[in-house]
């Protein structure tokens, strides 16, 4: 039992015996208190935690580093499915479903010093939008689609998969750089004039995709859905919060609440709340009132691996209201609009 014990005093997760059957403690928040809490598992039930993983504490104070290995892949496929409810002023109603799929790996080909040198691979993409009872569908894994309006699309996206770029990431999750985008935007370019022959359309086209596609973009992604847990590190059950602009003025700030829920079992489990705060916007012109108002709402957990500090799975559910209203004082009409999203990473199941 003593090496049993050594490895509970690094991974968090004690091994003790008990009428000869072993069972684990894992650290976690009681959801009826909010208190943190040590329950007993039986061993069985527990992944294997590495002696030092990547997401250990340091007197109760957990931070998050990366522990991959020298010619394994890791997945990171983002999935997003959006549901949207119209309302008119009669009370009618129109419904719209799309969903969004980014399918990517990362593959480590060398490791020097604090250093990852890795291949991230772009493998898929497709999306599809569903109205009135009409789905259309554009999959880089599917034949081109026949409309034209269409076509365009696939083959952008067709362009855009298959590639490789070049990363360099620190132990720490600090992205250093991304290299091969002009081999990248060389192939969408190809593909394109094969379509448009108009010279300024193409370069509109090639002029947004650098500006949605690349180094900074990447990065910054990455460092958002890579590392949560913050430089100094938390302890379970300690909250930290972020905020960023949602829109091109900063005016608009998406807040995210985020708690260390739990660490053991392989997994540290962090809860994401927040949003933004209803807001009212008026003008009047004469007697007329033109009102909008709207709010957003998110709420899902991220989970870690422990032992390699790699996302395994985020699911968010986010909610964003809107209702534009014009009233002359004595009769108004309204708009209602309500989109229910579902933001994944690693997605189990859809």
């Amino acid at each position: 039992m003593k090496n049993i014990a050594a490895l509970a005093l690094i991974s968090t997760i004690a091994l003790v015996s008990c009428n000869k059957k072993e069972t684990a403690k894992i650290t976690k928040i009681d959801p009826k208190t909010g208190k943190t809490i040590t329950v007993e598992v039986p061993a069985d039930s527990v992944a294997k935690v590495e002696e030092n993983p990547a997401i250990k504490d340091s007197a109760g104070i957990y931070k998050q580093t990366f522990k991959l290995e020298k010619g394994k892949t890791y997945p990171l496929t983002t999935y997003q499915r959006d549901t949207k409810t119209m309302t008119d002023p009669t009370g009618k109603t129109l419904n719209a479903t799309s969903e969004a799929t980014d399918e990517m790996s990362f593959t480590v080909n060398d490791i020097k010093g604090n250093v990852y040198d890795i291949t991230l691979n772009l493998i898929s993409k497709r999306n599809s939008q569903t109205a009135q009872g009409k789905t259309i569908v554009v999959d880089t894994k599917l034949p081109i689609p026949k409309e034209d309006d269409l076509k365009m699309i696939w083959n952008i996206n067709r362009a855009l998969t298959g590639n490789k770029l070049s990363m360099k990431m620190d132990t720490k999750g600090n992205v250093i750089s991304i290299t091969g985008f002009d081999a990248v935007y060389n192939k969408v370019g190809n593909s394109v004039g094969t379509i448009v022959k108009d010279k300024n359309q193409k370069e509109s086209i090639m002029v947004s995709l650098k500006e949605s596609f690349n180094e900074k973009v990447l990065k910054d992604q990455f460092n958002k859905n890579l590392t949560i847990i913050p430089k100094k590190g938390v302890k379970v059950g300690e909250k930290w919060t972020n905020s960023e602009n949602a829109d091109a003025q900063g005016k608009i700030k998406v807040t995210s609440n985020y708690v260390l829920k739990s660490v053991g079992n392989g997994i540290a489990e962090i809860a994401v709340t927040g949003g933004i705060p209803k807001k009212v916007e008026k003008q009047n012109q004469g007697e007329v009132t033109h009102s909008l108002s709207s709010e957003l709402s998110q709420n899902g957990t991220i989970k870690f691996d422990q032992n390699t500090g790699w996302i395994t799975n985020q699911n968010i559910s986010v909610k964003t209201t809107q209702i534009e209203t014009i009233s002359n004082g004595k009769e108004s009409q309204s708009m209602k609009s309500v989109s229910n999203s579902s933001v994944m990473v690693n997605p189990s199941a859809k």
